[in-house]
């Protein structure tokens, strides 16, 4: 049947409710309109089905919260956030400990400001040496550098994050840390108190730059005086004295091998004075 007929059949069915009823019948008149009114509405219903009323049982409909994303792992280049700056974890550390006792004050990235929070500290620290273009937040700033894969490989400088990025702090060494804790509290050196979800290294250590150092004095052609030092034994030979007087013959000339032996010792003389003034 389709919507049209049934709405005709059910109009029919309302004339039939509303038409003068025999005197035997119990319908109520008040029971009659009452009929006639939910019948309307369900032809309302046929003829636009997105006019009913939702039942009153659905459920509400749910919002599924999105899947937090780890952050990204940056290529390893061992260079940190500040190529070419020379500036080493250690640096790090010891810009974040100018700012020990500083209060801790929510959004502070400024002693202005009357004091600092934890991301805020990592951002004064890192402006201090000059790395522009930190992320103000600790949830941004734990994209920076490389994954460090335990705190048992931590180093001084890696940052530590806790609670996916709820709070970040400066790995001092030791299984110490330096951060700004909370309201009440001052930037201070502490243990480390938990696993962190997340470590990043963002500067090289000292003894990578060291290492670095080492190969490009090894490259150089000045390298090869450090040979010089083995040279330095010939200072002994200064002891020699002299030959004796009684070893020339001023009777009669020379030898050959007296010569010899007389001109190589003088020789030998010179380079040991020589080698001496060096020294």
């Amino acid at each position: 049947m389709t919507g049209l007929a049934a709405v005709q059949a059910r109009i029919a069915e309302l004339q039939s409710l509303v038409a003068p009823a025999p005197a035997s019948s119990s319908v109520a008149p008040s029971s009659a309109g009452a009929d006639f009114a939910s019948a309307l509405t369900d032809a309302s219903a046929l003829l636009d089905p997105t006019s009913a009323p939702a039942p009153t049982d659905a459920p509400a409909p749910t919002t599924v919260p999105p899947t937090p994303v780890p952050p990204a792992d940056l290529p390893a280049t061992g260079e940190g956030i500040a190529p070419g700056t020379g500036l080493t974890g250690q640096d790090l550390v010891d810009a974040a400990e100018r700012y020990l006792g500083t209060p801790y004050v929510w959004g502070g990235e400024s002693l202005d400001e009357g004091g600092l929070d934890c991301s805020g500290l990592v951002l004064r620290a890192l402006t201090d040496l000059g790395v522009e273009g930190v992320p103000r937040v600790a949830r941004d700033q734990q994209q920076l550098g490389e994954r460090v894969p335990s705190l048992d490989q931590a180093q001084p400088g890696d940052l530590l994050v806790f609670d996916g990025g709820s709070h970040i702090a400066i790995y001092v060494g030791d299984g110490r840390m330096i951060d700004a804790p909370k309201p009440g509290g001052h930037v201070s050196v502490r243990d480390v108190y938990e696993e962190p979800t997340n470590i990043r290294r963002i500067l090289p250590q000292e003894q990578t730059l060291s290492a670095d150092l080492s190969t490009l004095s090894t490259a150089s052609p000045l390298a090869s005086l450090s040979s010089l030092s083995s040279l330095s034994s010939l200072s002994s030979l200064s002891s020699l004295s002299p030959l004796p007087a009684s070893s020339l013959s001023s009777s009669g000339p020379l030898s050959a091998a007296g010569v010899s032996t007389a001109a190589a010792q003088t020789q030998w003389q010179v380079l040991a004075s020589l080698m001496g003034g060096a020294a």
